[in-house]
């Protein structure tokens, strides 16, 4: 039997705990509960620095090559909902995409809100959008707004809509994307997350 060096063997056990992390990660969600430590949107590409651009103020904008400007004034977690969901804008709609471990070669309605809320560490697992109908707090808040009913799902962060269907968008294009005007919400719940 050959005995391995104790760098090796370190350097094993620490991969095995990069394996393990994300799958602990992935329990059950309890809608309210306050984030817990984790890498947020950095994990889903907010440190590239094209896909976090800034806006002063408190609003949201979207810019001309459709990804948005998070606000300086908002809190770090809608900066970094902003930033994750910029990372699959312009992805196409896939039914039931992001449902698995949040990546997916493009995402359905529910798939790109759980995606953003993700990136904030705000939602462990993702959710359907009828189960964003129990999600969180009722009604709609300061920074995020979840509008679902038992077959679509949205979200307008910042005071900007994360949405995959092109309803009141001119451009007509399905999938993930910033849209420049909001629509009709008669039909949905307005959902939140605690303390935004």
């Amino acid at each position: 039997m050959r005995v391995r060096s104790l760098p090796n063997i370190i350097m094993m056990l620490l991969g095995l705990l990069v394996l393990a992390a994300p799958a602990a990660a992935q329990t059950a969600d309890s809608g309210g509960a306050q984030p817990t430590a984790a890498s947020g949107g950095l994990e889903y590409g907010a440190q590239d620095p094209s896909l976090t651009p800034l806006v002063a103020g408190s609003v949201a904008k979207l810019q001309a090559d459709g990804l948005a400007a998070a606000p300086v004034d908002a809190p770090p977690e809608v900066q970094q909902a902003i930033w994750a969901a910029n990372k699959i804008i312009g992805l196409p709609y896939v039914y039931g995409g992001g449902h698995g471990n949040f990546r997916s070669r493009g995402y359905d309605c529910s798939g790109t809100v759980s995606f953003a809320l993700h990136g904030a560490n705000l939602l462990r697992t993702p959710l359907d959008s009828g189960s964003f109908m129990r999600w969180g707090l009722a009604g709609k808040g300061s920074w995020f707004t979840v509008f679902t009913n038992p077959g679509h799902a949205f979200a307008v962060i910042a005071g900007l809509r994360l949405d995959t269907s092109p309803a009141g968008d001119r451009g007509g294009l399905h999938g993930p994307r910033w849209r420049p005007v909001l629509r009709s919400t008669q039909g949905f719940k307005a959902r939140h997350p605690l303390g935004f």
